[in-house]
């Protein structure tokens, strides 16, 4: 896959956020496998070093940063900005959970907007020089939840609308310099995510659910063919074509029923 960057003196280096478990790890792991320098961010170190990830051939370095904090944040913009050989950013850190609207905490928002909306606009300016000179590409971890105006999801499904659209914008816009960019919209997928959220997740049929390295193979099938919006899955391609093309009214009445069925809906598909 490097194939498509520049040449450059060593290896492509690929900078991944959230890269501690799930869709992040398995990115790890493929791209270690495909020959790429690897420096992966998380907000748990302890995390990453268990495992093992900086034992791998070619990962240059660890940095535990909370991407909805300032300082983290502007300091993983520093990096990216000095970082030689850059190819390719995946934004991968993403929040899960919550409750309905009202019963979640400001705080608890405003930060999810920070990580799913803030973090990846930042990331992907500082890292744009660095991309151009080596022609290289950004992978914004979406999800399938921002097709869909879900019961009980109204942050968390609005922040991955924007990141999908901000995606095919800046993806448009950067097409002449040769810069790729994608919106990754996995739908369940077995990252431990629900977990760490708290959500229940057992009414979900077991034929929705995706590993995570089913979808990394998807997403980087899908960038070297030059896909801007990426949906892996037979089933998540045929949700997303049924939301483009319910009414509105219909399909919201639909998520609402399916809410009122399970514990969440589909409050956190996708994500780290």
């Amino acid at each position: 896959m490097s194939g498509f960057f520049a040449k450059s003196p060593g290896p492509p280096l690929a900078v991944i956020t959230g890269a501690s478990s799930g869709i992040g790890a398995a990115f790890a792991r493929e791209l270690a496998a495909r020959g790429f320098a690897l420096l992966l961010i998380a907000r748990e170190p302890g995390r990453l070093e268990r495992l093992a990830l900086a034992g791998r051939a070619g990962c240059v370095g660890l940095l535990a940063a909370d991407l909805s904090e300032p300082g983290p944040l502007g300091e993983v913009e520093r990096r990216l900005a000095a970082a030689d050989g850059l190819c390719l950013l995946i934004n991968n850190a993403g929040l899960g959970g919550g409750d309905d609207f009202q019963r979640t905490a400001p705080d608890f928002h405003e930060r999810m907007i920070r990580l799913h909306v803030l973090a990846p606009v930042r990331l992907a300016h500082a890292a744009l020089p660095r991309l151009k000179e080596s022609r290289g590409a950004v992978i914004n971890v979406s999800s399938l939840s921002g097709f869909l105006p879900a019961s009980q999801s109204a942050v968390y499904s609005s922040t991955k609308a924007f990141l999908s659209l901000f995606s095919e914008s800046l993806g448009s816009e950067l097409a002449p310099a040769g810069v790729r960019i994608q919106a990754l919209c996995p739908g369940f997928t077995r990252t431990g995510l629900h977990l760490r959220a708290g959500l229940e997740v057992a009414f979900i049929p077991s034929w929705l659910w995706m590993e995570s390295d089913e979808v990394v193979e998807a997403s980087l099938a899908a960038l070297e063919r030059g896909r801007v919006l990426c949906v892996p899955g037979l089933a998540n391609k045929a949700i997303a074509a049924l939301a483009s093309l319910l009414p509105r009214p219909l399909l919201r009445a639909a998520l609402r029923q399916a809410a009122s069925r399970g514990p969440r809906g589909p409050a956190s598909l996708g994500g780290e």
